[in-house]
């Protein structure tokens, strides 16, 4: 009885320490700041390719085609300004659009909205 009792209070050690081990890495990985490409492809986020193909981006296994393909953004957007008003809010230039007004409805935040104009500007 007393070797069971020295090997169920090893297994709990142990499985304390991997417990631990387990929260202390998803603490760490929690820690990692979100960046522009995370944003733009998480689906509960930005989610862009829900409608556009961006190229470059190995996710990006879409088609589709609701939105403009999201390519050589510097020469369609040279003030950056530009695009983040797009994102906050394309109705503002186009109407009809079926773009999500990301800041406007508060979808994203201002800081998400920066992050993404960063990243979908380097396409």
């Amino acid at each position: 009885m007393r070797k069971f009792s020295k090997v169920m209070l090893a297994a709990g050690v142990l499985g304390l320490m991997l417990t631990a081990t387990s929260y202390a890495q998803e603490k760490k990985e929690e820690a990692k700041p979100e960046t522009g490409k995370d944003i733009a492809l998480n689906v509960r986020k930005g989610n862009c390719l829900a409608c556009h193909l961006m190229p470059g981006v190995p996710d990006a296994v879409s088609s589709a085609t609701i939105g403009p393909p999201l390519v050589a953004m510097k020469a369609r957007f040279p003030n950056v300004a530009v695009l983040r008003d797009k994102i906050w809010d394309a109705s503002k230039t186009t109407p009809t659009t079926a773009m999500p007004p990301f800041g406007k409805h508060q979808i994203l935040t201002d800081k998400e909205i920066d992050k993404i104009v960063e990243f979908i500007h380097g396409i």
